[in-house]
Parts: structure tokens; C-alpha cells; sequence
């Protein structure tokens, strides 16, 4: 069944390719994206002339996650469009790389902005019509980074992408009851096909940052890309996370993954994952709250 979906932060890398995945499996896909006009104007033409070419469903959008005049903007125009959002992607986010010292108190708070707030702002908008339609599917793209193995120098990163995954556990039960589903894929380190280490943020405080750098940590920025590119398999290809997610939003309702980790470089965040879900089940069935962990629909004609 096609369906309407939104995707944030798809002008490159896994937003992109999710939004491609997505058409070509034939949904009615809004790839949003800051400065459609601007900076990401020819990668915004590219993706139409490619929708245009394999005649798919795929249209670019304004939406920057950090300005809620812009979110509404977006989800108003899809809502006049196309009635009505079923699946919402969150998929924005941006990389830091640097010693964490080095980085100002306000770049982790944008990072935080980005990765975190701007899921909360798109919701905010979103959700009010999905809760009334009593159905809709929230996948968000989490990381390895927020509970497996997490090398040096990306702390505000995994910081924020840890600081999502608590919120989507948080969100999850919290529209179970409204018949709203949560999928949660977590991609582990993919060091080509994304930009995020070309793009990723630089620490304000240089002069700290090379007292790390050239000095007792001398030569660890090369070790950890040499670590994870020795971990990675050859094939490993972030179409795979695409191929995924689409695959997670063909399943039938109350049949998706809580959780799916796509993670060749296996840093053993599926194991921690894994124990801490299992975790939660258990502490929400033992306190009479189990029936949070599957989307229940309200009744026909119930109050909403």
C-alpha cells in the first residue's frame, strides 16, 4: 500500500538514500532539506531529475529542524497535498570530530539541537493528526555509537545520537495506546557513502584540540579510521540501512522490529541493545505497564 512519508535530513548519505529506496518501492516520499534554495539547491535538482527520469513519487522540501516555523511549514504543505504523514523519519543529524575539551559548551548544544530537539520539534507538528488517525509509524535512525564501542575524538556525537535513543524508547510507549508504531534502526559506522566524517564538525578551541593532537594523542585520529576501516567488511555499503528501512515500512502494522541494527563493523552494540531492551519488558511488565510494548489502537468511536 503506498504510502506518505517524510524523511528529515535527506539531501545526502542515509536520508538520501532512504528517500530513493522508498520511492522506488513505490510511496510518496518528501525528502526535506535546509537552504532547498541555497546551499543544497543542486542536490535538491539532482533528486528531482532522478524522480523525473524513473518516474518516482520523490519531492524535495524546506525543513530545518532547528526552526519550528519551518516544520510546520513543511508538515502544513504535506498535510494539504497528501491529507495526511503515515511514516516520519527521523533522520537528521551531524558529526563532530575532535577532542571533546576542544568543543564550546553551545557546539554541543547545536549538536544536541540537531539529533535530538529537531526530532522533538518535527513530532510536535506531526503527531497531533497521526494520534487523531490512530495509526502512523515513527522510525528513527539511531547509531552503534549510543551503547557499543565508541572510539575517541566523537563524544558530542555519541552524546546526542545516545541522548535520541532515549528519547524514541521514551516516545515508543508513549503512542503505543494512540496506535502509532515505533521502529528504531541503529546503523553502526559506515567510514565511506555517508559524508558524515568528511562534513563532521570541527572543535572551537583549536589551540586545546592540537594539545591532544600533537601531543600524548599524537597520530589517534588516523589510528581510529585505520581501527575501523581494518572492522568493516569491503561490502559494506549504507544502502544497506535504506534497503532495510524500507523493508521495515512494508511489514504490516504490529509486525515491525522494535529495534534493527545494521552494524557490519559489529562494535557489540546489538548485545547491549539486546540485554537493555529485554531490561525494560521485563521492568514494564512486573509495574502492570506491558501492554505499553504493543501498539493497542484506541477503539472506534473512543475519545481522543
Amino acid at each position: 500500500m503506498k504510502k506518505t512519508i517524510l524523511i528529515s535530513g535527506a539531501s545526502s548519505g542515509i536520508g538520501q538514500l532512504t528517500a530513493f529506496s522508498l520511492a522506488r518501492s513505490g510511496h510518496r516520499v518528501y525528502a526535506s532539506m535546509r537552504d532547498i534554495e541555497g546551499r543544497n539547491k543542486f542536490k535538491s535538482q539532482k533528486m528531482i531529475e532522478v524522480a523525473i527520469e524513473e518516474s518516482l513519487d520523490l519531492r524535495t522540501i524546506e525543513l530545518d529542524v532547528s526552526r519550528e516555523s519551518s516544520i510546520k511549514k513543511a508538515i502544513d504543505l504535506i498535510h494539504i497535498e497528501s491529507s495526511e504523514i503515515d511514516v516520519l523519519i527521523h533522520n537528521a543529524g551531524h558529526m563532530t570530530f575532535g577532542p571533546t575539551e576542544a568543543f564550546s559548551a553551545q557546539q554541543l548544544a547545536a549538536m544536541y539541537d540537531v539529533n535530538v530537539l529537531g526530532a522533538h520539534r518535527i513530532n510536535q507538528q506531526a503527531l497531533p493528526k497521526m494520534r487523531q488517525r490512530q495509526d502512523g509509524l515513527i522510525l528513527w535512525i539511531s547509531s552503534s555509537s549510543a551503547r557499543g564501542g565508541t572510539p575517541p575524538l566523537l563524544g558530542p556525537y555519541f552524546a546526542a545520537k545516545a541522548a535520541m535513543d532515549s528519547l524514541a524508547i521514551s516516545y515508543a510507549t508513549e503512542l503505543s495506546k494512540w496506535g502509532i508504531e515505533t521502529s528504531i534502526i541503529v546503523p553502526g559506522a559506515f567510514i565511506s557513502g555517508t559524508n558524515h566524517f568528511e562534513n563532521a564538525g570541527s572543535p572551537s578551541n583549536q589551540a586545546c584540540a592540537l594539545e591532544y593532537i600533537d601531543g600524548p594523542y599524537k597520530g589517534i585520529d588516523l589510528k581510529i579510521f585505520e581501527g575501523l576501516k581494518r572492522k568493516t567488511p569491503a561490502n559494506a555499503d549504507p544502502s544497506m540501512i535504506a534497503e532495510k528501512v524500507a523493508e521495515v515500512v512494508e511489514l504490516k502494522k504490529g509486525q515491525r522490529p522494535f529495534r534493527l541494527h545494521i552494524d557490519p563493523c559489529d562494535d557489540g552494540c546489538e548485545v547491549v541493545n539486546t540485554v537493555a531492551d529485554r531490561i525494560r519488558q521485563t521492568f514494564l511488565k512486573e509495574i502492570d505497564l506491558e501492554d505499553l510494548l504493543h501498539v493497542t489502537p484506541l477503539k472506534p468511536g473512543a475519545s481522543v
